[in-house]
């Protein structure tokens, strides 16, 4: 292994960073941080007609929000800027001119018309697709015309036309190509700006980026860059190739099978800590049985030989298990916090501001329930709503009548004035009440609970009924009463 271990993330700001992306810069992170190396944040931003607009704000803020800090790049600097491709052009003119003039690099005047005719061509007589050459084999005084003339053209590598280049893949072990199945690629476009082979490989060498880890669809440009490598002298970084993440369908993930953005995930209520800890166990295990892992262990283990090479699964529904399993091991305090954004956004603006005390009590009583935080606002709604409205025709339980009914909320009106209002004695209280007019507890504490929550389902009864305190319980019972005795 280098002396230092120094990776890189270098996404394109073509849209929002997603979970196959993401994913992408947490296993070089942890990397990273498991080799007391640096990890390098560089933007990839030379396809100059595909860039939005807050793009790279995107994905610094949805690298920050999952807590995957950088040691150099955008917004901290480093000795290796500028870490923006855009601002390096001077350096990928010089390597490219450097390869045309050792042989290893030609320019290509072809039109996109002949290109097009050539890859028709090429598909009527079932060829294999790819350049065929043309300008490597213009003569001097052809080139020499077309250069005078001011002919647009491209910068191509040359590649071998024998021989085998071979990779020795961190994760997929060895893999080679034949030279001569591998076409001429660009290096530099007719707009000056450098493809994607000459910029990674130019920048991976002078920020001295000791391995590359990468999606498996990268996998097919790797004779090209090692190719690279070899004609302009550079020692290339060791190579791992990440499985590709499936939907489980075992189709290509796609948005179909949930929210393709980071920061989607954000404002649906996931955990960072839960979408990290999700996250790594797309193609990386610690054993056949451990889920749930803090950053801490999974920095401590996190080794390549524990990456898979199958593709790995994306399970919406197992996400958001596991966010269930971080939220109720969060403090109530913690909780509250989290979720105050989101009652903020969810809550009736009436029923605003939020009494962060009031809600330290209701936290408790919801934690178990609550797999994202988005769900938080119905689940809490009622215990600021003056009257929850809902059907009256649901306080009469299956079995009962609506006389019964009557008769049972007239009895726990009474019952409850002198009641202490604490979870042990309402139960106390309310349990002999129900035996006494002979209702099971289903039946009357389901009475109950739609006269007390306006729900069918709730948090614990007796609990919901401390917090809402005496004068809301009393006031919502007889507003039941009301309705349904008319």
């Amino acid at each position: 292994m280098a002396s230092e271990v120094r990776v890189r993330y270098a996404p394109s700001p073509t849209g929002l960073p997603h979970i196959g992306n993401i994913r992408t810069a947490m296993f070089n992170w942890l990397f990273a941080r498991h080799h007391g190396g640096k990890f390098v944040v560089r933007i990839e931003d030379t396809d100059q007609g595909r860039l939005v607009p807050g793009a790279v704000d995107g994905i610094l803020d949805g690298l920050e929000w999952l807590d995957i800090d950088w040691d150099e790049g955008p917004r901290v600097g480093g000795d290796f800027g500028s870490y923006f491709q855009s601002e390096r052009l001077p350096l990928y003119h010089a390597e490219a001119e450097r390869l045309i003039n050792q042989g290893d690099a030609y320019r290509c005047y072809c039109t996109r018309e002949r290109l097009t005719e050539l890859r028709q061509e090429q598909e009527r007589n079932k060829q294999a697709l790819g350049y065929d050459g043309y300008c490597k084999r213009l003569g001097d005084g052809e080139r020499r015309t077309l250069e005078e003339e001011g002919a647009p053209c491209v910068v191509r590598f040359s590649m071998p036309d024998s021989g085998v280049t071979r990779l020795h893949d961190l994760i997929r072990d060895d893999v080679e190509w034949q030279n001569e199945l591998v076409d001429d690629f660009v290096l530099l476009k007719s707009d000056g700006f450098p493809t994607y082979h000459l910029a990674v490989v130019t920048d991976d060498h002078y920020m001295q980026i000791s391995h590359v880890l990468r999606a498996e669809e990268w996998l097919s440009s790797a004779p090209r860059h090692l190719q690279l490598y070899r004609a302009l002298g550079y020692t290339p970084p060791e190579h791992g190739h990440l499985p590709m993440i499936l939907g489980p369908d075992r189709a290509k993930l796609s948005k179909r099978h949930g929210a393709t953005s980071i920061l989607e995930y954000r404002d649906d209520g996931f955990l960072p800590d839960a979408l990290r800890n999700f996250m790594v166990l797309l193609g990386w295990s610690l054993d056949d049985k451990t889920e749930v892992m803090h950053i801490e262990t999974i920095q401590q283990h996190f080794t390549l030989d524990r990456v898979g090479k199958p593709a790995a699964i994306f399970d919406v529904e197992k996400l958001s298990w596991m966010n269930g399993v971080y939220i109720r091991e969060m403090s109530a305090e913690a909780l509250a916090e989290a979720i105050m954004p989101f009652l903020e956004k969810g809550l009736d603006p009436s029923l605003l501001p939020v009494d962060r005390d009031y809600l330290l009590r209701i936290v408790p009583l919801i934690q178990e329930r609550l797999k994202v935080l988005t769900e938080a606002p119905e689940m809490v709604s009622y215990f600021f709503e003056e009257q929850p409205v809902y059907d009256p025709a649901n306080l009469v339980q299956r079995g009962m009548s609506d006389e019964e009914t009557v008769a049972a909320l007239e009895k726990a009106l009474p019952a409850l004035e002198g009641c202490e209002f604490r979870t042990e004695a309402l139960e106390n209280r309310l349990r002999e009440l129900g035996e006494e007019l002979e209702l099971t507890p289903r039946r009357f504490f389901g009475t109950l609970r739609w006269a007390v929550t306006g729900r069918n389902v709730s948090p614990p009864l007796f609990e919901t009924m401390e917090v809402l305190g005496w004068d809301r319980v009393i006031a919502r019972l007889n507003w039941a009463l009301t309705q349904l005795s008319g």
